[in-house]
């Protein structure tokens, strides 16, 4: 009797045991999902606006820009290696902002003529500030990401 009510106690314990780890895995294992959830839903960074920018591009870009961002000569510019997209991103941001009316982009020697719509009531500043961050370091470019915060003060300094 005294053996079966040791081994009783130590099958007591180690079932206490197994559960406790059961207990501890699946908790593990809640955090684990939990974690990997908010990390992709909340990507941050240079390569997460560069992805987020990638599709602004191809909803509303691409058409004028084209998919290799060499634009269409004489009525659309260029996105590569210009002082327009490496340069002063407040500058860059306007024009995205504005819109331009024809003719006030010259690179290389060649003026462009084709309107570009303001993008203010279309596009969100994060999707500004991901579109610019996209084109800043696609096509061979590569310059520093665009912020939300800049492309405030553009929109700002535009209404004021």
């Amino acid at each position: 009797m005294k053996l079966y009510w040791r081994r009783t106690l130590v099958q007591q314990y180690l079932f206490q045991q197994i559960l406790n780890m059961k207990k501890i895995f699946g908790i593990a294992v809640v955090v684990l999902v939990a974690a990997s959830s908010f990390t992709i839903n909340k990507q941050t960074g240079i390569k997460a606006s560069i992805e987020r920018g990638q599709k602004v591009y191809k909803a509303t870009c691409i058409a004028c820009h084209q998919a290799d961002g060499l634009g269409v000569q004489r009525l659309n510019p260029p996105l590569v290696k210009t002082k327009w997209v490496l340069g002063d991103k407040k500058a860059l941001a306007k024009i995205v902002l504005e819109g331009l009316k024809g003719g006030e982009i010259e690179i290389d020697g060649d003026d462009f003529h084709n309107p570009m719509p303001p993008m203010a009531d279309q596009l969100t500043d994060q999707q500004i500030a991901d579109v610019l961050t996209y084109v800043r370091n696609s096509f061979g470019n590569k310059a520093s990401a665009v912020s939300i915060a800049e492309v405030k003060a553009a929109r700002k300094a535009k209404k004021g």
